[in-house]
């Protein structure tokens, strides 16, 4: 309940006869609603966006294909977000229009997908950007 002066209290209507489990309870509602009231940032609808794919790839895969990711993009792009190249487009230089001017974590998930769809996944259910890179490297195209 809130007092005169707008700050929250605990009184049991009741009186309750054991102070030490009435003062627990007390504790417990307030810490409750104290935690319900503070502003929570992943429900505000302003999410975390990333800074780099780098970082974003470095949260999402293992370091043995962030290691293999992070070589692709640096053949196809040299880390230049708009890198274009006759009709592919961003940091994968992927031939799809939708990539153009894309942020990057659209771009992110969207070679997640292409690479997993084509050279398939670990056993962490990341898509093999290891075998993606042998293919980009056995092909001669970087």
């Amino acid at each position: 309940m809130l007092d005169s002066h707008g700050m929250l209290s605990c009184k049991s209507p009741r009186r309750a006869h054991r102070k030490p489990l009435r003062r627990i309870a007390c504790g417990v509602a307030i810490a409750l609603v104290g935690a319900l009231c503070l502003p929570n940032e992943a429900s505000s609808g302003d999410q975390m966006q990333p800074k780099s794919v780098k970082q974003l790839a470095d949260y999402q895969l293992t370091d043995k294909q962030y290691r293999c990711h992070n070589s692709i993009i640096y053949r196809e792009s040299r880390f230049n977000i708009n890198a274009v190249n006759g009709s592919h487009y961003g940091y994968y230089q992927g031939n799809s229009r939708a990539l153009k001017n894309a942020p990057i974590d659209y771009q992110f998930w969207w070679y997640w997908r292409y690479v997993s769809i084509r050279y398939g996944v670990t056993r962490y259910d990341e898509p093999n950007y290891c075998v993606a890179l042998h293919h980009l490297i056995s092909k001669g195209w970087q």
